[in-house]
């Protein structure tokens, strides 16, 4: 880039970096973020997250360079990812429940030059350590290292001036998603990809500077970061931010902040119409109910409805490769289609087709593919899962879903064989070579199962190899030297054999059929 279209570029301020420096200036001294009794302006957001691009320059990362974020929900993790938009570094956030390979593997797939973790989670990250090749470690809060995020964000004698220019073509984020393999794929999201999905946010779930929103999600996942956090931070409202969704503590900073907008998958909205205390509360506040991540069952949502019947609902659907919100529910659109997913948001269009990428008549089911800004650009050094992924010059999904006469959109199935438990993706494959490992298992076959918590559950179907023996929570133990907890199954059924066609393939919908129908 020539210093013509570099000035260029840094005029236009199509950039995540532009787009908080606006909200600074407009919105100054008003409280954007509040963590653990600790309150940010938007100028001081604004302020340190220069600061922290500014030290990472200084340690010698260069644009472009990837950062690792391995941990929980906190003010200094929203400031190191504001400071590498700014600084052009490329965000690779990690789920904090990862460990060994699997760790490992994300941190040198994406060639992360540098990992910032909670300081608890050092142990973990040692753990990996001799197979992840990292250059710098630091802490996002509470360590005594050379680099510690919140130090340094709070320092009013640290520099902020940056000197790079980012554009919206510039990759400023790598969001692992699991396949249906044990090796998750980075999907490479540029500033230009994650502007489009919060004007859609913005304009699809209606928020607005008077907003208070509750953020308890991992900000790791997407949903929490780039649906409600940044998207409220570029309107002008006030965030409170917390470790994890603990349901008791849900209830009671509603009532004390009177918390008007609340994200959660329907997992947690189960668990909080569940919660003893739930009627104790003063809800009253709420105005704006958002769910996705996974289906949230109908019955829950009308008792949603009815208990909270001031607050309007949003069903938001969508992946990580897209942004991730495809789709939006409107309230007023729930009272006729409360199954729906909804129809495309600002920025997306999106289809339901066959195998020839043929549009399929309403009602009938087909594979869900987009086109949109939102897009990601591509996988992290995986050539032919991106060309595979955008086939026919559209983005393929990999969810079975249908179309009705007006638009709106049904999630049917997914075509891969994953499983979306709590709101998380599960690979099936990868439990299953964890099981495999046992020497007692001859088969296994592992499917997602309705379930009252979880809305899918992992479960596992196992048949014993001639002499040997094991239980299920034998089985579950030996999971847990190789899975992160999330990905554990919830249940193990012990199987004479696997049901499989007269071509030897295993049909996992007849484990669906017969089982799911005893566990609904």
């Amino acid at each position: 880039m020539d210093v013509a279209n570099s000035a260029v570029a840094a005029a236009r301020g199509i950039s995540i970096g532009g787009a908080l420096a606006r909200a600074a200036r407009r919105h100054g001294d008003r409280i954007a973020l509040r963590f653990d009794g600790r309150d940010w302006s938007f100028a001081d957001l604004h302020r340190a997250a220069k600061q922290v691009a500014r030290r990472f320059q200084d340690l010698g990362l260069r644009r472009g360079d990837r950062v690792a974020a391995f941990g929980r929900n906190s003010d200094a993790y929203v400031v190191a990812w504001l400071g590498c938009a700014i600084g052009g570094f490329i965000h690779v956030p990690v789920n904090y429940a990862l460990t060994g390979e699997e760790l490992s593997y994300i941190l040198n797939q994406s060639g992360a030059r540098m990992v910032l973790h909670d300081a608890d989670l050092a142990g973990t990250l040692a753990a990996a350590g001799e197979a992840a090749q990292v250059e710098w470690t630091g802490t996002l809060a509470g360590g005594d290292g050379d680099l510690d995020i919140l130090t340094v964000a709070q320092d009013p004698a640290a520099p902020a001036d940056v000197e790079v220019v980012v554009d919206a073509d510039t990759v400023v984020q790598l969001l692992y998603t699991s396949g249906t393999t044990a090796a998750p794929k980075g999907a490479m999201m540029t500033h230009g990809s994650l502007l489009a999905e919060y004007e859609s946010a913005i304009h699809d779930c209606r928020f607005a500077e008077s907003d208070r929103a509750l953020a308890a999600l991992p900000l790791y996942h997407s949903a929490q970061m780039h649906v409600f956090l940044m998207p409220q931070l570029m309107v002008g409202a006030t965030t409170l931010l917390i470790q994890a969704p603990a349901l008791k503590q849900c209830l009671e900073l509603i009532e004390a902040h009177r918390i008007t907008s609340f994200f959660a998958p329907p997992t947690v909205w189960v668990g909080l119409l569940r919660h003893p205390d739930f009627d104790a509360h003063d809800l009253g506040s709420l105005e704006k109910l958002y769910y996705g991540a996974s289906i949230m069952p109908v019955p829950v949502l009308q008792e949603l409805r009815r208990r909270l019947p001031g607050a309007k609902p949003f069903n938001c659907y969508g992946q990580s490769e897209i942004g991730p919100l495809a789709t939006v529910l409107a309230p007023e659109e729930h009272e006729e289609r409360p199954a729906s997913a909804g129809r495309p948001v600002l920025n997306v269009e999106t289809r339901v087709v066959d195998l020839e990428m043929n549009d399929v008549p309403p009602g009938a089911h087909g594979e869900i593919v987009h086109r949109s800004p939102q897009l990601m650009v591509g996988y992290w050094d995986k050539e032919r899962e991106t060309e595979d992924a955008f086939q026919g010059a559209w983005f393929h999904s990999g969810d079975v879903g249908s179309l009705d006469e007006a638009g709106y959109l049904y999630i049917v199935d997914r075509i891969k064989d994953v499983i979306n438990t709590g709101g998380v993706v599960v690979a099936s494959r990868e439990v299953e070579e964890a099981l495999y490992t046992h020497p007692a298992v001859a088969e296994v076959a592992v499917v997602a199962l309705p379930d009252p918590k979880w809305i899918e559950a992992v479960t596992a179907f196992v048949v014993l190899r001639s002499g040997q023996s094991v239980d299920a929570e034998g089985l579950i133990a030996h999971c847990r030297g190789h899975l992160a907890p999330f990905k554990l199954p919830k249940q193990v059924h012990f199987l004479d054999g696997l049901p499989r066609n007269t071509a030897g393939k295993l049909l996992k919908r007849e484990l669906r059929r017969a089982h799911g129908e005893r566990s609904t």
